[in-house]
């Protein structure tokens, strides 16, 4: 299937994108990301792999259009954790701020 990431058309096929992916170590995901076979890689490391352009020239939205064309499971920005609610004394410790000495 064609695909246009960072203005250059690519001629990829799951397989392709399957066999070029085999021996590379997922990188620790801070952001969109790809399920390709059993593991997650981010999407960044997809498209530098696949296309041999710098992570630079192309975004993370690029790569995920074209890996979910593909047929393969995209996954969008981490959810942050839920912010913790303060108690009471902790408001209002927060409120007073730091002693200055």
């Amino acid at each position: 299937m064609r695909c246009v990431i960072a203005r250059f058309p690519f001629d990829l096929t799951k397989s392709g994108v399957l066999e070029s992916m085999r021996s590379v170590k997922p990188e620790p995901i801070t952001g969109e990301s790809v399920t390709i076979g059993r593991r997650q890689y981010p999407a960044k490391q997809v498209g530098e792999v696949v296309t041999r352009q710098d992570r630079r020239d192309f975004s993370a939205g690029e790569v995920i259009r074209a890996m979910t064309l593909l047929g393969f499971t995209c996954h969008g920005l981490p959810a942050a954790a839920p912010a913790r609610a303060l108690s009471p004394l902790e408001r209002a410790s927060a409120d007073l701020g730091t002693p200055t000495g």
